[in-house]
């Protein structure tokens, strides 16, 4: 397939179809002139991608991994570390090719969004119950994919024939290590990519396009030298060893993912109030610690029930209730059921 740049068939066509599994758009900007340069469009999207909020933007070529991450995703999968999440073990070829998720993808677009909201309890506070950050407000999944939908129609408004795929953790993507591909970051010990200067309290995001543009070369070099702060502090020892995690340790696979009615005595002993996700590992975090700014994202902001939740009011849901209070928010995946054991597991 020839590919496609900033001249020749690109201004030319109709509309194309934009593959974005339905989401519609609302063209409210246009430009008289389109961007005389690849240069100059790369450097419009990214103005674009921060003034939508995003603190970090990095462009890539789709190309297959090919600096070990395909074999370290297979070491981990070899060794059971995904537990029972087995749509993990899925799709392992796309996986490998970031760019076959979209028929003609030349170039991924990186994101990072910030959610760190600060806790309404001391970190020693050994009876607060406790709701991981990312899960505190609306669903990254509506939130970033909306405005990278965004990103993708103003893209179009610039080169209609331009075809793009919004993504963010929704699809078989190694959206880490794309990530420090991009210069979004560094794999922090913890294996979260920690931005410099910024810390790793950041969703991820990718926009595919289907058009050549100016990529990212600049690597961000590995900061983390001697620190084991997040591993030693891990209550579970999920992080085995830097930059691994083993879901069957891991507390927040137990209180998301997890659907039976109890946990080991390891895990249950361990929780220290986490009833929702654990961020033991990203709170010790120097670079957290030193660098971490409330997210100035509306929608991420704590709800009633999620910035200093209490055991009554969590035990008395009903599922009306729990429907409403956590109606786009990440809460709902283990169902009231799930975490009304996550309580009862935390605090008896």
């Amino acid at each position: 397939m020839k590919r496609a740049s900033v001249s020749g068939a690109l201004f030319a066509g109709p509309r194309s179809t934009v593959l974005t599994e339905g989401w519609g758009f609302h063209y409210n900007e246009c430009m008289t002139t389109s961007p005389s340069s690849q240069a100059e469009l790369t450097r419009l999207i990214k103005e674009k991608a921060h003034a939508l909020g995003f603190a970090k933007v990095g462009i890539v070529p789709a190309e297959p991994f090919h600096n070990g991450e395909a074999a370290h995703l297979q070491a981990w999968l070899d060794q059971g570390f995904q537990a029972d999440m087995a749509w993990m073990v899925t799709h392992y070829d796309k996986r490998k090719d970031p760019g076959s998720l979209m028929d003609g993808t030349r170039s991924i677009v990186c994101v990072a969004m910030n959610y760190f909201t600060p806790d309404a309890y001391e970190a020693s506070d050994s009876q607060a119950l406790k709701i991981a950050k990312y899960a505190r407000g609306t669903d990254y999944h509506y939130v970033v994919k909306d405005r990278l939908k965004d990103l993708l129609a103003y893209v179009q408004t610039l080169y209609p024939t331009v075809q793009g795929r919004a993504l963010t953790d929704s699809a078989p993507i190694m959206e880490k290590p794309l990530g420090v591909r991009a210069g979004l970051g560094w794999m922090g010990k913890n294996g979260n990519i920690i931005l410099p200067g910024m810390g790793s309290f950041f969703f991820l995001g990718e926009l595919l396009l289907d058009i050549e543009l100016d990529y990212d070369t600049m690597v961000v070099p590995d900061q983390c030298g001697s620190c084991r702060r997040c591993l030693e502090a891990c209550p579970t020892e999920a992080i085995v060893e830097p930059s691994v995690v083993d879901a069957n340790r891991c507390i927040a696979y137990w209180t998301i993912e997890y659907k039976g009615e109890q946990f080991p005595a390891a895990i249950r002993e361990n929780l220290q109030g986490w009833v929702f996700g654990c961020d033991i590992c990203q709170d010790v975090c120097p670079w957290n610690i030193k660098f971490a700014r409330p997210t100035q994202e509306e929608a991420f902001q704590s709800r009633p029930l999620t910035g200093r939740p209490q055991r009554d009011a969590l035990m008395a849901l009903d599922e009306e209730q729990f429907r409403e209070a956590f109606r786009k928010s990440p809460m709902k995946r283990p169902k009231l059921p799930g975490l009304q054991r996550n309580v009862r597991m935390a605090t008896e």
